[in-house]
């Protein structure tokens, strides 16, 4: 293969991509690179705001690339996700990928010094089970029921450490994200089997990269030092850093791409090392 074939299966050119929470960092950083591939991206958010956030960002930077829409959509709402894939037909025609990068914690579904595993609420274990497990599967029932009709696309599920060795603290994301990974897995034999071959679902599993919902977690809010988890992470990540958006970006382009045609149900630790370190 030379390198112009090389190029050209990372070609996206009238190719659609739907990205959940799209407006996040790591939702963000996917969709500036897919429209540097000439992709069409269309962002999904809760927080509209947010989504057109990302879309004046690639405005301002895009050449010869492809179009990003902000669109509204609730993973949690069925009918905002129906309402989303409406207009992303409208506007692009098809889709042809799905990212599913909607998910997260809630400092009330997560044990401290002041709330204990038996104390944690309710709602709030309900919200991030829910958030994960169901906006991961929701959408992917949304947008997988065009793929399964053209018989063709690319599904990418967020799953994360948690699911490989559950992190002390967080037990609701935890389990979620183990959930995330065993649906990949179901769905990517599932559509194989009753749909097309073509059909692929992968996931990443991101080790620790600070969001806003980690990162006073892991550094410390008035003076910006590591905490004592933070640096309890970078001692066991053989980098010795944490990860950044752009750390994503090849494995993400990978997965979408003709290059792993031949790829589905794997999880992938983007996670520098940490899956791999034994602590000693």
């Amino acid at each position: 293969m030379n390198l112009q074939e090389l190029i050209q299966l990372y070609d996206m050119t009238g190719r659609t991509v739907v990205i959940t929470g799209g407006g996040g960092i790591l939702g963000g950083e996917m969709a500036c690179a897919l429209i540097g591939c000439k992709a069409n991206v269309a962002i999904l958010d809760r927080d509209r705001v947010l989504a057109e956030r990302v879309v004046d960002r690639i405005e301002q930077t895009k050449s010869d690339t492809g179009r990003a829409i902000a669109v509204y959509a609730d993973v949690l709402e069925r009918s905002t996700l129906i309402e989303a894939e409406r207009v992303i037909q409208g506007e692009f025609g098809r889709v042809d990928a799905l990212i599913n990068a909607a998910g997260g914690n809630r400092p009330t579904a997560t044990t401290s010094p002041d709330l204990s595993f038996f104390d944690l609420p309710e709602d709030a274990l309900r919200f991030v089970l829910e958030l994960n497990i169901l906006g991961t599967l929701v959408p992917s029932q949304i947008f997988g029921k065009s793929m399964a009709a053209s018989g063709d696309g690319v599904i990418l599920n967020i799953s994360s450490m948690n699911a490989f060795r559950p992190l002390t603290r967080t037990p609701a994301y935890a389990a979620a994200k183990a959930g995330v990974s065993n649906f990949t897995q179901w769905l990517a034999v599932h559509m194989a089997q009753e749909y097309s071959p073509s059909i692929r679902v992968n996931a990443i599993a991101p080790g620790f990269f600070i969001t806003e919902q980690n990162r006073y977690l892991l550094t410390d809010r008035e003076t910006g030092e590591l905490t004592e988890r933070g640096r309890t992470i970078i001692e066991h990540t053989p980098v010795r850093r944490f990860g950044v958006p752009e750390d994503l970006i090849g494995t993400v382009l990978w997965l979408l791409s003709p290059t792993s045609q031949f790829v589905t149900g794997i999880v992938v630790p983007i996670d520098g090392g940490f899956s791999a370190y034994s602590g000693v």
